[in-house]
């Protein structure tokens, strides 16, 4: 290791410790932010711990955004704003492979999975943030009426322009961080990031786990409300809100990399 990986690992560590002195991660999300960057780094060196940046730091910034205004989620969230171990894994897992799996290899399908996973976390968060915040109820995708804010499965204008948005930011930051790489690719991988946000809101709408307050009647992910137990009411059991994340990076990352590698771009 030369003196200035040996540097960037520090550093990695302590933007790690400092995510959970902002209270944007737990102890257990600060291991597996240090975890995540430094696979990152190791397969994808600084451009791509770069690219991780924006992602965390902006989906920070959007979560802590008017978050006194978006309190009345939190009663249908299992979680809140501070990441775990297993959020960090759900957003970042599929880069992190992909960072050890490039390093190993050097095949060009797992750089551009790579790209696609971020495009995807980033346009999955910028939707929820941003379009929790909507003046007008979202639509569930089913049925296309309103539903409360917070429910998986409805979308909104706001937080749709949000998540293409952060698709596309992700994808022009690699035109800037991988310069070899050709612009048609580039739109390839803010487009496949959108997709991860699309497949992310139908896997919500379909299979993810949802319970019922035997108190107040609200709809929850939590397993537990008003001090008592939930019971529940559709999707699979495991397939909680993390899962539906991770599956729906890693599928828009795994599709999208196969066919940027197969295409005469």
């Amino acid at each position: 290791m030369n003196p200035f990986d040996a540097v960037m690992i520090i550093v990695i560590l302590l933007m790690a410790g400092a995510g959970y002195i902002a209270k944007a991660l737990t102890v257990s999300g600060a291991c597996m932010s240090f975890i995540v960057g430094a696979s990152v780094y190791i397969g994808f060196s600084l451009q791509g711990f770069l690219l991780l940046l924006l992602f965390f730091s902006t989906s920070t910034l959007f979560s802590k955004y008017k978050k006194e205004k978006k309190r009345a989620l939190e009663e249908k969230l299992e979680k809140h704003d501070r990441r775990d171990y297993i959020q960090v894994l759900a957003n970042g897992g599929v880069a992190a492979a992909c960072g050890l799996l490039y390093a190993a290899t050097a095949l060009p399908v797992y750089m551009w999975m790579f790209m696609i996973s971020i495009s995807a976390a980033n346009a999955d968060t910028w939707a929820s943030e941003i379009g929790s915040l909507s003046k007008q109820p979202p639509f569930y995708i089913w049925t296309l009426k309103r539903v409360e804010a917070g429910t998986s499965g409805a979308v909104s204008l706001l937080g749709t322009a949000a998540g293409a948005a952060g698709a596309f930011l992700i994808a022009a930051a690699c035109y800037f961080a991988f310069p070899s790489v050709s612009l048609s690719s580039i739109l390839l991988v803010g487009c496949f990031g959108f997709i991860g946000n699309a497949i992310d809101t139908l896997l919500g709408a379909s299979v993810q786990v949802r319970f019922r307050c035997q108190s107040c009647g609200i709809e929850t992910e939590r397993k537990d409300h008003c001090r008592k137990p939930t019971v529940k009411e559709k999707g699979i059991t495991f397939f909680n809100n993390d899962v539906v994340n991770l599956a729906a990076v890693l599928l828009a990352a795994f599709t999208g990399g196969i066919l940027i590698l197969l295409l005469p771009i």
